[in-house]
């Protein structure tokens, strides 16, 4: 599958095909974001959610982040907003942080607001959250070019977006525990605390 070049369809087209893709149940899509190129599916599509798993080779126990256009929705689906999630989101989204949130039912969700144009033309597209994390075999350096992601992976996709080459000091996003009283990093990224 050639992927499809960002620079020549541009984010609307590459936007537009990327929601077509998603529709197809089991699609997994491979983007670039404004840290890393990162896989990526519906939220809701427990079928393409296990593929990101098997593409990677990730450990089932890590769960996957959700990318999300507007963090005030995820109280939508059980996400505990209130106190520290709130206080960061705030402050640092769009950006590159994922932020670790309590959910009402049991257990944790790691959100993030991305800064760049389009994966959130993709999410509006959508109307739903996206399961995403970095595309790179589960251990490894972090993709930084659509040909290296793409030869990281166990399989195929269906749809690649090649957004160019990432800067090599590019690193994955903060990830930060926002369940307790005080921020607590998990891993270090742009933003630092």
């Amino acid at each position: 599958m050639e992927p499809v070049r960002l620079d020549r369809v541009g984010v609307a087209e590459a936007a537009r095909l990327a929601a077509e893709a998603l529709k197809r149940p089991g699609a997994v899509l491979l983007l670039p974001t404004e840290t890393v190129y990162g896989l990526v599916c519906r939220a809701d599509d427990a079928a393409a959610v296990a593929k990101i798993y098997d593409l990677k080779d990730r450990d089932r126990s890590k769960l996957l982040g959700w990318f999300v256009g507007d963090w005030r929705k995820l109280a939508e689906y059980g996400v505990e907003l209130e106190g520290l999630p709130s206080e960061l989101a705030e402050k640092y989204c769009p950006g590159p942080i994922t932020i670790i949130a309590r959910k009402k039912a049991g257990g944790t969700l790691g959100f993030r607001v991305p800064d760049y144009p389009l994966i959130l033309e993709i999410l509006k597209l959508a109307g739903v959250p996206l399961a995403q994390t970095s595309a790179n075999h589960s251990g490894h350096p972090n993709a930084l070019s659509v040909k290296a992601a793409l030869a990281e992976l166990s399989g195929d996709v269906e749809l690649a977006v090649d957004g160019g080459d990432i800067p090599p000091d590019a690193q994955g996003s903060t990830v930060v525990d926002a369940t307790g009283s005080a921020v607590r990093v998990l891993r270090p990224g742009p933003i630092s605390f």
